[in-house]
């Protein structure tokens, strides 16, 4: 029998991860296709949402606790750093990620291992999201989703620039050749800089369609994501593409700034001008980990 890891990075959300986790470890011995161990990362959550995790989670799962806010990038790296060192007997070749909310629809799982183990020359894959759309990542602007167009039977495999993070596969040779997460990202775009890598390390990554998950849930203040998306953005154009791609991205930003303030109904739900100046700064001088916004 297959056996394969799960890693879930949890803040302050106890009750959700524990249902999360469960719905994991049901549907995983529902298949009886592969044998499923599970580590929660935890990232300074309040005692009361620990005591709920450990209530609920603590005979069937190991539980790391971090006693902060690492993000999830840093968070996600203790549990695969532990998973790579673990012991060569009985070790998978493949974790999964995912965040405290993930809801993987029936069969996901099943897809996307399958999928996965018959890929070997993929390093990373992902769940689909069911936004239609596949993650590329445009040279100046950064992470975009392109429609897909592919017909075919689901599920399907589709090459893609990065795998979304809301449920991620990672198999054990890729990172052991590229690394793990870039921890400047702290959250958001370190699973696209993470793509970019495997990429030029010669792996491929996939998604694979009709596999869904969603993530309803976010407690995270929206321009602390605007910042965060912006700034993260910044770095990854400039690791990537070079500084001239940093500034045209901000060129853009002060486009979108100056037509968001004469049509408000355009903007993004998260758009914040604050939050976008910050990040537009911290990413030139080179401040990044933890927002520094507030």
């Amino acid at each position: 029998m297959l056996s394969v890891h799960l890693v879930v990075v949890h803040r302050n959300r106890g009750m959700t991860c524990q249902e999360t986790v469960h719905r994991f470890l049901q549907q995983a011995e529902f298949l009886d296709l592969f044998a499923l161990t599970v580590t929660v990362v935890d990232n300074g959550s309040t005692n009361e949402h620990l005591a709920d995790l450990r209530s609920g989670l603590a005979s069937r799962v190991e539980i790391i606790e971090t006693g902060e806010n690492l993000g999830f990038g840093p968070g996600a790296n203790i549990g695969l750093n532990r998973w790579l060192k673990s012991s060569s007997q009985n070790q998978s070749d493949v974790c999964l990620l995912a965040p405290h909310d993930a809801r993987p629809a029936d069969r996901t799982l099943e897809h996307l291992i399958q999928c996965f183990s018959l890929h070997t020359e993929a390093g990373l894959a992902c769940a689909d999201v069911g936004d239609g759309q596949v993650p590329r990542i445009d040279p100046w602007l950064g992470p975009i989703g392109e429609p897909q167009t592919e017909d075919g039977d689901s599920p399907s495999w589709v090459l893609a620039d990065y795998p979304h993070g809301t449920l991620m596969a990672l198999r054990r040779d890729c990172l052991a050749e590229i690394g793990v997460f870039d921890e400047r990202y702290f959250a958001y775009c370190e699973e696209a800089d993470l793509g970019l890598r495997a990429g030029k390390a010669g792996w491929t990554v996939g998604l694979v369609r009709g596999a869904l998950v969603d993530n309803p849930e976010s407690n995270t203040d929206a321009a602390i994501i605007d910042y965060l998306m912006v700034r993260n953005t910044l770095l990854l154009l400039r690791l990537h593409y070079g500084w001239a791609n940093l500034w045209f991205r901000i060129g853009v930003l002060v486009a979108e700034h100056v037509i968001g303030w004469w049509r408000p109904a355009v903007r993004s739900p998260y758009h914040s001008g604050q939050a976008r100046l910050r990040a537009s700064v911290d990413a030139i001088v080179g401040r990044f980990g933890p927002p520094n916004f507030c």
